[in-house]
């Protein structure tokens, strides 16, 4: 009995590694991270189901590799902690890629969209430029690199601002913006646009700050499966698949680096 036990266990104990290992480990499923309200890269279209650029182009890559695609929707400002603990095999959602990432192990795809930050008011609002957000409050969303350049590359001018307010999504950002709890949104350029073109009442102004980059983050470890999403990207790309989809999201197509080298 003992020595059945003993077998039990360590079968028991076989399964539960098995487990631990990437989902996409065997072939037949690939979970995906990433921000539910992000559009025009990820979020949830008007039947029911997740959609976006990095969406279709992640479908795409696991049809070429014969994955099942599983989307999560991840906390942002808690993106990595989710991501280390499994809960997604990568966070792909119009990510910046930061030197700290980097720096504490994680594994970045090459880069895929240039991207900067721009500031959003209404369009009644005086300010023109950064320099009129003295004495004013700013909204970001948290997690994002927006945040962390006015923490860190312009913190000079965040010092200026009457204060900063974080939200856990942009659309928060924009819903403080429409009710003059804010005076400004800080945020990418690419979701500014697709927001601004939605909803009647806001302007873009006309000054980029903070360029960066996007790509793909997976953990530790995981470098043989970013290498078998990269060559599916290029699969993609040299099928004509990656321009196809790029074509539905116009305004980004000219910052998608595999498209404009």
């Amino acid at each position: 009995m003992k020595k059945y036990l003993s077998l039990l266990m360590a079968a028991i104990l076989l399964l539960a590694l098995a487990a631990c290992g990437s989902s996409s480990d065997d072939g037949s499923k690939f979970i995906m991270g990433i921000d539910p309200e992000y559009p025009p890269f990820s979020y949830l279209g008007d039947d029911g189901s997740y959609t976006g650029f990095d969406v279709e182009i992640c479908q795409a890559v696991c049809d070429t590799l014969g994955w099942k695609l599983e989307i999560f929707g991840v906390n942002w400002d808690q993106k990595l902690i989710q991501l280390d603990a499994k809960e997604c095999d990568c966070v792909w959602s119009g990510m910046t890629i930061l030197d700290s990432m980097k720096e504490a192990g994680y594994v970045i795809s090459k880069p895929y969209y240039f991207n900067t930050q721009v500031l959003v008011v209404k369009d009644d609002s005086a300010i023109s430029s950064s320099a009129d957000l003295a004495g004013k409050i700013v909204a970001v969303q948290l997690g994002t690199s927006g945040e962390a350049l006015l923490n860190e590359d312009l913190s000079d001018l965040a010092a200026t601002f009457k204060s900063v307010t974080t939200c856990d999504s942009f659309l928060k950002c924009f819903t403080e913006l429409s009710g003059n709890a804010v005076d400004a949104v800080f945020v990418d350029l690419p979701v500014a646009t697709n927001y601004v073109k939605e909803h009647a009442g806001f302007k873009i102004l006309d000054e980029q700050l903070g360029a960066e980059e996007y790509g793909i983050a997976f953990r530790s470890g995981d470098k043989d499966l970013c290498a078998k999403v990269e060559d599916a990207l290029a699969t993609l790309v040299s099928n004509g698949k990656y321009a196809e989809i790029a074509a539905k999201y116009p305004d980004i197509v000219d910052n998608l680096i595999f498209l404009n080298d």
